[in-house]
Parts: C-alpha cells; sequence; structure tokens
C-alpha cells in the first residue's frame, strides 16, 4: 500500500509487507495481533523468542567470546599484582567518557593506580597522541588502555611501545587494514566471533567483568549499568541483542544508584530518577556530557562521572547545563551559516561536503547530523583551518561512511569511525581534491534517486481509547534506537480542534485532535503545515509516546507526516 505525502519534501507512505504469524499460533490470547506483528517485523518470529524479547533481561553475551578478553585481562592481573600505573586514554564523547569512569573505578578498587587522561578536542583532536603518550610516560605509566579510541593509531601505541608501555585497546570502531602494535586490541568487530556490536563502554565492562571473575573479586555490576546504558545509548550503536539489554539493565538500575553525578545531571533536568527513561539519556543527560568536550573539556564530564560529593556533582552538573546552552547556540548559527552555502547544485550530488573556518570542531558533528538528516544524504562538516582541517561525517540511508574514509585513506592525516559516523584530519590544500575524490566514489555507491522516496509504515492503527495496553506492551519492546526502530503508524481522517506553533522560533506544529470522540495531543516537530485549520481533517505517520508534564504522564502522538485527507 503506498500513498503521497503532500509534505514539502514529498514523500511516500508505504505500510510494510504483512509477516507470517503462523510462529505464534501457540500464543493464546495474551498476545495482540498488533504486537505479533511489530515483533515479526523486528525478526522475533515465535513465541518462545517473543517470551525472551519481552521478559527482564537475565544473562549477557559470554564475555570470553570478545577477542583478545582473555589476553588482556591476563595483563591486568598483572598490573594489579605488581601495583603498576595504568594510564586510561579516553575519548571525549559519552562513550568515552563513561568507558573510561568504568575502567577508572574499576581498576582502582583492584589496587591499580588508575590515571585518566581526556584529550583537549581543540588542541589535541580524537585519539592518541605523541604529547599526550609523553606527558603518560613521564608519570611512570606502564600500562596503557585506550577507550573508544586507538584502533587505528598505529604510530602513536608504536610510540607508547617505544617508551615502555604496553598498551591494551579496548574499542569498537571500524577495523582498520594495518593495525596498530598493541599487547592486545579488544574489539567486537575484529573478528565477528562475538556476535554483537557494544559500544566501548561495553566491551569495557566486560572485560571488567571477565577480570574481577579471574580475581575471585565481587563486581558491583549495579554501579556501572546506568553508564553502560549512557553511553550506549548516546553512541547510536544498534540498540538489539546485548546493547538492548545492555540499556534495559542500566534503566533499571538507575532507580536505585547512589551516584552523585547521576543524581546531580537529574536534579538539574527537574527529573526523578524513576522518571529517568532512554530518551531521558540520549536527548538530555548525553548532550550535557557530550557539551563539555564540544566547548570546554571532556575532564570536566568525567570529573561530574567520578566524583563522590553531591555538592561539587551538582556544581559540575549546572556548568554542564550551561556549556549546552552555548552548544545549542553555537550549533544554530552554523546550521545556518551553512545552510545558506547549500545551493541548487550541491542538491544534485550524492553527499554534501561543507564548511568554515569559523565553524568550531567542538559542533562540526552536530552540524554534520543536522544536515544529513535535513537533507537525507551523507554529510560531511570541516573545520577549514590555514594549514589543517577537521571534518566530521554522517551517514545516511544505509551509507556506510568510514568505508567511503578508508577507501580514500591517503588523504588523511588520521581518521576514523564507523558505520554511521566518522572523522578525519587533512591537509587543508587536500580539500579540494577529497571533494573531487567523494563525489566521484558516492556516485557509484549511493543511489541519489532514492533519497527522500519512501516513509516506511509498520501498520494501520485506529486511534482508539484502548492504547494504554497497546503503549504498556510498546514499551516492553523497547529501548528503540538504531535496529529496533520505533513503531510507525497511519491514521486517517482524524479531525483537527486545536493548533499551536511552539518552539524557540515557532518551527514545530502542536495539535489537538479527535477521533471517534477520543481527543489526542499532538506534535509535529519541524513542521510545514502551519496553514492547517481547525475543523480540517488529517491523514497522519506517527508514533505513540509518553509526555511526562508537571509530573503527569500522558499519551501523545508524535507525527512523522501528514497531509490533508481526501474527503469525498
Amino acid at each position: 500500500m503506498t500513498i503521497t505525502s503532500s509534505n514539502q519534501i514529498q514523500k511516500q507512505w508505504k505500510i510494510s509487507t504483512p509477516p507470517d504469524l503462523d510462529g505464534f499460533a501457540d500464543a493464546g490470547t495474551g498476545l495482540p495481533i498488533l504486537i505479533r506483528t511489530l515483533l515479526a517485523k523486528r525478526g522475533i518470529v515465535n513465541t518462545e523468542s517473543a517470551r525472551n524479547y519481552l521478559a527482564t533481561p537475565k544473562s549477557l553475551t559470554d564475555p570470553t567470546l570478545m577477542p583478545n578478553i582473555s589476553k588482556a585481562v591476563s595483563r591486568l592481573i598483572q598490573a594489579c599484582e605488581n601495583n603498576e600505573k595504568v594510564g586510561i586514554f579516553g575519548d571525549f564523547d559519552v562513550d568515552g567518557i563513561t568507558a573510561t569512569t568504568l575502567l577508572t573505578e574499576g581498576l582502582g578498587n583492584l589496587g591499580i593506580q588508575p590515571i585518566p587522561y581526556i584529550p583537549d578536542r581543540f588542541s589535541e583532536g580524537y585519539g592518541p597522541n605523541i604529547e599526550a603518550i609523553k606527558k603518560l610516560a613521564d608519570q611512570d605509566v606502564t600500562l596503557l588502555i585506550t577507550a573508544d579510541c586507538g584502533t587505528s593509531s598505529v604510530n602513536e601505541i608504536d610510540q607508547a611501545n617505544r617508551l615502555g608501555m604496553e598498551v591494551i585497546i579496548i574499542d569498537h570502531h571500524s577495523i582498520p587494514t594495518v593495525l596498530p602494535p598493541a599487547y592486545a586490541i579488544v574489539n567486537p568487530k575484529l573478528n565477528g566471533s562475538y556476535g554483537s556490536e557494544p559500544a566501548a563502554v561495553g566491551v569495557a565492562y566486560k572485560v571488567l567483568t571477565v577480570l574481577y571473575q579471574k580475581m575471585k573479586r565481587p563486581y558491583a555490576h549495579i554501579e556501572h549499568q546506568p553508564l553502560v546504558a549512557l553511553g550506549t545509548i548516546c553512541d547510536l550503536v544498534p540498540l538489539v541483542g546485548e546493547n538492548r539489554d545492555f540499556v534495559r539493565m542500566g534503566l533499571e538500575a538507575i532507580r536505585s544508584t547512589n551516584r552523585p553525578g547521576i543524581l546531580a545531571l537529574a536534579k538539574e533536568s527537574n527529573l526523578e530518577v524513576s522518571e529517568i527513561t532512554a530518551e531521558t539519556l540520549g536527548w538530555i543527560f548525553g548532550p550535557k556530557i557530550n557539551a563539555a568536550g564540544r566547548i570546554k573539556h571532556g575532564e570536566i564530564a568525567l570529573r561530574l562521572l567520578l566524583t563522590k560529593n553531591e555538592v561539587e556533582a551538582e556544581i559540575l552538573a549546572l556548568e554542564l547545563a550551561n556549556l549546552n546552552q552555548q552548544r545549542r547556540h553555537n550549533t544554530e548559527k552554523a546550521i545556518i551559516l551553512l545552510s545558506k552555502k547549500i545551493n541548487h547544485s550541491d542538491m544534485q550530488k550524492p553527499l554534501i561536503i561543507t564548511g568554515d573556518s569559523t565553524i568550531s570542531s567542538g559542533i562540526v558533528g552536530l552540524a554534520a547530523a543536522k544536515i544529513a538528516e535535513q537533507f537525507s544524504r551523507p554529510s560531511i562538516v570541516m573545520e577549514i583551518g590555514e594549514h589543517e582541517s577537521r571534518g566530521s561525517c554522517r551517514s545516511a540511508n544505509g551509507f556506510n561512511i568510514v568505508e567511503l574514509l578508508q577507501r580514500h585513506k591517503d588523504l588523511f592525516i588520521k581518521f576514523g569511525g564507523h558505520h554511521g559516523a566518522a572523522g578525519f584530519t587533512i591537509n587543508s590544500e587536500r580539500i579540494t581534491e577529497l571533494k573531487n575524490r567523494f563525489f566521484k566514489d558516492a556516485n557509484l555507491h549511493f543511489n541519489l534517486n532514492e533519497l527522500n522516496s519512501e516513509l516506511e509504515i509498520d501498520e494501520y492503527l485506529e486511534l482508539n481509547n484502548n492504547h494504554h495496553q497497546t503503549m504498556q506492551w510498546l514499551d516492553l519492546m523497547g529501548p528503540y534506537g538504531i535496529g529496533n526502530k520505533v513503531p510507525v503508524f497511519l491514521s486517517e481522517k482524524i479531525q483537527i480542534v486545536g493548533k499551536s506553533s511552539v518552539g524557540k522560533n515557532k518551527e514545530h506544529l502542536q495539535l489537538k485532535l479527535i477521533h471517534q470522540e477520543q481527543s489526542w495531543d499532538a506534535i509535529h516537530f519541524n513542521s510545514s503545515y502551519h496553514d492547517l485549520k481547525i475543523d480540517e481533517y488529517i491523514d497522519i505517520v506517527f508514533s505513540l509516546e509518553h509526555n511526562n508534564f508537571r509530573g503527569k504522564k500522558k499519551l501523545q502522538l508524535q507525527i512523522k507526516d501528514l497531509k490533508r485527507s481526501n474527503t469525498e
């Protein structure tokens, strides 16, 4: 079933093919047909797998399947026995910060002397660098651990070896053709045997799990599970299998957390810990933690998560909130500037490459993500420097952005990333060459004709007063994200009884809808339909969500697209 939307982007609404539900024949009446259908469309095709999928998670993937984890743990046991100083070099994003927090606490509790190090985004850039490694060597570090970086750092790891350090890489980024000379590389992508794709914080959690088991020491999993959930959600890894369970376990553990940093973030956000959801972690906590590295220094966020002092935590949480406000302002300015640079000829190309000397490297990733979303194609945004420029890449429509960089690795001073996001540093004089090569390459690997073509809908859903129960089932199917998309529904001939434009620039459309004498609140973000009139009828593509307002939880429709109904 295909319907043309009257949206400015002109998407085709397509209800996905009905799945085979024979595997649910023994489910009885307890599992609604709608939920069976949604599960089957997500690869859960029988009653037993549905029962396991919806139940409270009990076990995770065997950590010993992780490549090189046994070798890494043996070296860490040696470090414990010798009371070594261990440097922990983490990335400045949420995944890197949470992974560094886990390793700092987990190793410190075993007698290791951890020395965490978060680089300055502006003066040092992403990943290990020679000067930082020298600083750690000067502090008598004999074992270096990288967290959420290092897989592509051949020269830097070689330098660490020359300075007398052995190196354990804890990472999840794509594997380059040449690996660094590390003592152990613990990366689930190394040989594909692990079976899932955890973020670096998930890899760190598995390393600590095995380490504590081998040393016959009790590991307080519940203290670290909220951080594993936070890093997993914010790094946009697939929320399937173990990653989904990481998040579910972490959200449950948050209910009883005593970690001052989490409590301070909740307080600053006017939330009770009982109200924290996956969306809270991804859209409220995550941006504040990331803002530290984007605007000032990631060490501020690390201090927040490590502190045991409630007063210090509240001060740091407020600082992060202020930095996040500045980050928003800077991002808005950058998007306005870059949007003016994107012209009609750019829209005929398979990817967008843009940049400016005034844009900070702290927000190029955010700008690239916004542009990729707005124009539905891979986007690269650069902070253009006099001698060197830093670029951030975001994918769209399934295009593997890091493979693009790997095919042209000779262009870069350094680069790294994964399927959906990547970054690089390049000599500024080679930017024109980069554009020419990337456009030619993308024309071979990306179909421009498929852009904006379809909006996939799970099922037709009649709006009625039974959907509170439906929402309970949908909650069990979550959390949602990459690999586990939020269910999307179609409903037709819905009457508008109220409307208002909301948001800082009045860019969002808030609607009051009615259908079969049941009223609904709805929100359409970045809407082009502010000219809708009261009493008009519309067809909507939407998802169901909770709206917590002043302590009251109610259902809300988040509209993905809409069109005026055919009332003839």
